[in-house]
């Protein structure tokens, strides 16, 4: 198993999920990724996102800075 993390700040929608997409078929079963954005999108767009491709949001969080911390698992 492995982790992947990508940093997505400044990032605006949609690349945040184009970039997850883009990395998303380098992932094997059981791997993690876990990605950092600010966009004030990234929440409801990374949990529809992983409704529609059936794979588990593991976490998903916003910090004191804005900066959203997302695990997706594969």
């Amino acid at each position: 198993m492995a982790t992947v993390t990508l940093d997505l700040k400044g990032l605006r929608c949609p690349q945040p999920i184009l970039k997850i997409t883009a990395k998303s078929v380098d992932m094997k079963p059981g791997d993690v990724m876990e990605a950092e954005a600010n966009c004030p999108t990234f929440e409801q767009d990374v949990k529809t996102w992983c409704e529609r491709v059936g794979k588990p949001l593991l976490l998903i969080q916003k910090d004191a800075a804005g900066v959203f911390h997302c695990k997706i698992q594969f």
